[in-house]
């Protein structure tokens, strides 16, 4: 049996956010590829996590900048190592690389984190991300400096695939298109009707900025332009790990209700009339939405939100970038049910075009089969890769071997007294 380690950047929480979710789809599909899997993180243990072990996935704890990752990767032997984001190739694919050579290294980037960033501070300054921008950006040289040492790239969004390719020269051999996957029993589930439906939601990680910043704009703007047509609409603000000053939002009187954590994302977006997601910065794909398309709940969102995820059919909802044109679509949706069902049927027919989890599935399979077919010479064509690689994980090896040299001196200190 194959092995394969992932070592993620946090534990996987499927109900706390899409990159959880997104874990999980790529762990089943290895599991179906008749993988053993082992996770390890250098992260804290939470509350929300999955219980890995139940799915029989071994589980490590392992720490940065220390030599015992040698010792467990060295015993280990993965046939293939997927990084969960760009800092955890940083961290440690020069130790894989140097004691598990032969491994397939995978990145999953979940999604471009020097536009994300970038996005959100050029909206901070009042203007557009540009070109040099990201060009001069630290954490884009690092971030595709990484997807260059990496065998393969995962991709969520074909925006992101083709800014790659035309900004930074990255390869097409380097990058695979991977987005969401949605099961066909997610996909032709049976959905409640407009009349058996009732108020808006919002729903996001508030520890993801582009969703602390949506929510609030709806509390300061949006939300006050909705309840001036429908004065007795709800909102219902869902998200892991609310803060008290998102908590503090809560207002029974003009309807903006602050739940927090819910334990079923899914029957929530099913009981909403609209769902509203007006994101002013960001990157990747929004899980919120995909959701809302086969939920079949229509949805307010706004060029960022809906990047990479349009189809030639029409939005299931409306995309505004006003706070007025959101308000109002949102209410025509909510109180039009001929618009609503329109809606309605095209989210469950765009998410059909787009994330069919078997097509995504298969290409993904064959994708990695060639790899690992011809490794060695994909290895050769990419020179920039084997130059990185050189360079940089040299570095990072003599600064994390100091580190650790560091750490063991301190502690040989403090027990010597």
């Amino acid at each position: 049996m194959k092995k394969l380690l992932i070592i993620g950047y946090v534990w996987p929480e499927p109900n706390s956010s899409a990159a959880g979710r997104r874990m999980m789809q790529l762990i089943h599909f290895f599991h179906g590829q008749s993988y053993h899997i082992t996770f390890a993180s250098p992260a804290q243990q939470t509350d929300h996590m999955v219980d890995l072990s139940a799915l029989n996935i071994a589980i490590e704890n392992i720490s940065l900048n220390c030599t015992s990752f040698d010792d467990f990767i060295t015993k280990l032997q993965p046939d293939t190592v997927m990084f969960d984001r760009f800092m955890m190739e940083e961290q440690f694919g020069w130790r894989v690389s140097e004691f598990c050579p032969q491994a397939l290294r995978i990145l999953d980037t979940e999604d471009l984190f020097c536009l994300r960033n970038g996005r959100h501070q050029a909206y901070k300054q009042k203007r557009d991300l540009s070109d040099e921008d990201l060009l001069t950006s630290e954490l884009a040289k690092r971030e595709v400096a990484s997807i260059f040492r990496s065998d393969i790239s995962l991709m969520i969004s074909s925006v992101e695939v083709a800014l790659l390719q035309r900004l930074f020269k990255v390869d097409a051999s380097l990058i695979h298109y991977c987005p969401f996957m949605l099961s066909e029993a997610q996909l032709s589930q049976e959905n409640p009707s407009y009349d058996q439906r009732k108020d808006f939601m919002v729903i996001g990680n508030f520890r993801h900025a582009p969703n602390w910043d949506a929510v609030l704009w709806l509390k300061q703007q949006i939300w006050p332009l909705i309840r001036k047509q429908l004065p007795n609409a709800k909102l219902n603000v869902y998200g892991a790990y609310p803060p008290a000053k998102a908590t503090d939002l809560h207002d029974e009187k003009s309807g903006f209700l602050v739940k927090g954590w819910v334990d079923d994302a899914v029957l929530a977006m099913q009981s909403a009339k609209v769902c509203l997601a007006p994101l002013r910065f960001g990157a990747g794909i929004k899980g919120k939405l995909a959701e809302a398309m086969y939920c079949a709940t229509p949805s307010v969102t706004t060029d960022i939100g809906a990047e990479s995820m349009q189809t030639d059919l029409h939005w299931p909802g409306a995309i505004a970038n006003e706070p007025q044109a959101i308000a109002d679509a949102a209410v025509k949706l909510y109180q039009n049910e001929l618009a609503w069902q329109s809606a309605s049927d095209l989210g469950q027919k765009n998410a059909q075009l787009m994330y069919q989890q078997e097509t995504i599935l298969a290409e993904l399979a064959d994708r990695f089969t060639q790899l690992e077919a011809n490794l060695s010479s994909h290895r050769q064509t990419n020179f920039i890769g084997s130059m990185l690689n050189h360079h940089h994980h040299k570095s990072t090896q003599y600064m994390a071997q100091w580190i650790d040299v560091k750490t063991q001196l301190k502690v040989f200190t403090e027990s010597d007294s």
